[in-house]
């Protein structure tokens, strides 16, 4: 199914001031609507990433609605739409809080890994970590923005000005940053599984100027590569397809170990750099901005009682776009 994101293309998202740090926001709880199913999920589930907190509820993508709100929450309101990302709460007084850089907080909690997450009929959130969805459209379409749109964002500014950008691995971040990258006026090129046809023809059917296997070089070189697979020897080939002065940004929070690799693809001045979270003022930012470009989601719904069917299909990469459970 593909979806129009936003009702009102070009209407502000809210317009919000970020929360003291330091204060205490208070809790929400929510009546969940739509959560979406990301590899992030699957890493936690599979063991990947360290010291989750067991046993947990997993899922980060979390489009719900608040049904009871804490004594200390300010701006929120019973029965209005909110959307919970990865980011669930930040300690407010390390160096990396006080210096804007919040995604590196040393004391951090991560909804659906240190904290339960959306893959339930209801969420607990902390309010500073939830966001207003006011004038959006369909739930299961706005979920993928709350990881694969926020996490695609930040990697796609950390590409910089790339006018020729290639997308490793096209699922629910890929197709989502090929839309905002062809908006900004870019080229793309879209790199998929050798063999994958059908990401290949869905990446053209989104405006990918070429869309071909990871094993396969762009016709020209590239500005910058954003790599979403979880797959390290992707990190040499990359690297080898970008210019002189050319950057590749790893946006996966775990990946496979990455292959030792000639110094000579990275001189010249070529960047090798990694996505670590996000931040509040990336959801602000790209919440604001997707409106104006009439961003569409291409997902698969499935009930929340088949979410091992949906955390099996990303496994196996029988997926085209974004799965979202559905309570």
């Amino acid at each position: 199914m593909r979806a129009m994101l936003f009702e009102k293309p070009g209407t502000p998202l809210f317009e919000r001031e970020l929360p003291d740090p330091h204060a205490s926001s208070g809790e929400i709880r929510v009546r969940v609507l739509a959560c979406g199913v990301c590899r992030t999920d699957l890493h936690v589930v599979d063991g990947d990433l360290p010291n989750p907190s067991l046993p947990i509820i997993p899922g980060h993508e979390i489009v719900g609605v608040v049904d009871e709100i804490g004594p200390d929450v300010k701006g929120f309101a019973i029965g209005q739409r909110v959307g919970i990302p990865w980011l669930g709460h930040t300690c407010g007084t390390c160096p990396y809080c006080r210096s804007a850089r919040e995604n590196l907080c040393d004391h951090p909690l991560f909804t659906g890994y240190t904290r339960n997450g959306g893959y339930a009929t209801h969420a607990v959130a902390d309010a500073a970590y939830a966001f207003p969805l006011d004038g959006l459209g369909d739930d299961v379409a706005i979920a993928p923005l709350l990881c694969a749109g926020l996490i695609g964002w930040r990697s796609l500014v950390l590409a910089g000005k790339a006018e020729r950008l290639g997308i490793y691995g096209f699922g629910a971040a890929g197709h989502i940053v090929l839309q905002v990258a062809k908006a900004q006026g870019r080229k793309v090129f879209a790199f998929t599984t050798p063999g994958d046809t059908k990401a290949q023809d869905f990446a053209r059917s989104l405006g990918a100027d070429w869309a071909g296997g990871s094993d396969e070089a762009a016709p020209e070189l590239l500005d910058a590569a954003i790599i979403y697979a979880p797959v390290g020897a992707l990190v040499p080939a990359a690297l080898k397809a970008v210019a002189k002065g050319g950057r590749v940004v790893c946006a996966g929070i775990h990946m496979s170990d990455i292959p030792s690799f000639p110094y000579s693809i990275l001189w010249e001045e070529r960047q090798l750099l990694s996505v670590a979270n996000l931040t509040r003022q990336d959801a602000i930012d790209f919440l604001r901005i997707a409106p104006s470009i009439g961003v569409h989601t291409t997902t698969v719904a499935y009930p929340l009682a088949r979410a091992n069917e949906a955390l099996d299909d990303l496994r196996s990469g029988r997926l085209t776009g974004a799965a979202v459970l559905v309570p």
